[in-house]
């Protein structure tokens, strides 16, 4: 029987089986092909979303816009402006007006509880941008970037978190390696590890996939053999700058450089789901070097311009991953 996820929200990675996040990776690898190939597939004319941004974004909302315009839809953008939800208007009432007037709803912002009330509310499907807890596009792009770089498939690879995992990246990981037969390391500090009850459930499903979870405060042990090293910022957004001197300190012995690398596979490639401070060509960048002397942070710049990094590869296909979530919802 084929996949189908008409009608459904895509919320977390947790509420799809590795069947439909296959189905879901492969579909934006077809889509992938059809943009690159000038194949027109505007299969939902006549569809119309909304963005709710209580979050600014480059990738999610360019992403989103250009994916929902490929496949014929009418887009709205509402940024943290431009919209009374959670302040003049309850989160159930805004659900129920956007779902009579919209097809799909988008939203990224911090509670977890408040895009699962879109879902409950709306009668649409909604679609997680990014929350606190979870980031369910990015993993099927991340998904599809390692597929397209290990085609013999994903079960079985190691993918190891380097430095902040109980950031929704940290916990989306996870699950996405658990899900998929992956084995998964969140290599940091023992302050900076998942919280408990995911790590089991985590590894209860890693169980039943053929993967694995690892938790480690060890770079040697956690990096050896990974055939996929991933990053991400030290500081969250909506994080308050007074974090950034504790965070220096218990992640700068987790940096990836090139080190990590040699003792990483043969094959091994480098991820970061952006943006990255890995020079100092951003705003922060030159504070963070004025106030603590770094000149980079999570990666060092020799890491993030080397031919193992897939950066941009990665955030290309969010475009493509998440056509794939729009199109598998709406159909």
């Amino acid at each position: 029987m084929g996949v189908n996820l008409r009608g459904r929200s895509f919320l977390k990675l947790l509420d799809f089986t590795p069947q439909e996040i296959e189905y879901l990776i492969d579909l934006s690898i077809n889509f992938k092909n059809m943009k690159m190939n000038g194949v027109p597939h505007k299969y939902l004319t006549g569809k119309n979303i909304v963005l709710l941004f209580e979050k600014t974004s480059t990738r999610t909302r360019c992403s989103f816009e250009v994916a929902g315009y490929d496949l014929g839809c009418g887009v709205t953008y509402l940024d943290p402006g431009s919209s009374q939800m959670g302040k003049k208007e309850s989160i159930e009432d805004t659900a129920r007006v956007l779902g009579r007037m919209y097809d799909g709803i988008e939203y990224r912002g911090f509670d977890q509880d408040l895009v699962q009330e879109l879902a409950d509310k709306s009668g649409v499907p909604v679609w997680n941008g990014l929350t606190d807890e979870f980031h369910p596009t990015q993993m099927i792009a991340d998904l599809m970037t390692i597929k397209e770089n290990f085609p013999q498939g994903l079960k079985g690879l190691k993918l190891t978190y380097m430095g902040d995992a109980r950031n929704n990246m940290g916990n989306s990981l996870m699950v996405a390696c658990a899900k998929m037969g992956m084995n998964f390391t969140a290599c940091g500090p023992k302050e900076l590890w998942p919280a408990e009850d995911l790590v089991e459930t985590c590894k209860q499903i890693a169980a039943e996939t053929g993967g694995s979870v690892t938790l480690t405060d060890d770079v040697d042990e956690g990096t050896k053999g990974a055939n996929v090293i991933y990053t991400d910022i030290w500081v969250s957004m909506g994080e308050p700058d007074s974090v950034w001197e504790e965070r220096i300190k218990l992640l700068s012995p987790y940096q990836v450089t090139t080190k990590v690398m040699d003792n990483a596979a043969d094959d091994a490639i480098f991820m970061h789901c952006l943006p990255s401070f890995h020079d100092l060509q951003t705003t922060i960048g030159q504070d963070i070097y004025e106030k603590f002397g770094l000149k980079e942070m999570e990666v060092a710049d020799e890491v993030f311009e080397s031919k193992r990094s897939r950066v941009f590869d990665e955030a290309e296909n969010r475009m493509h991953s998440i056509k794939a979530v729009i199109y598998a919802t709406l159909k």
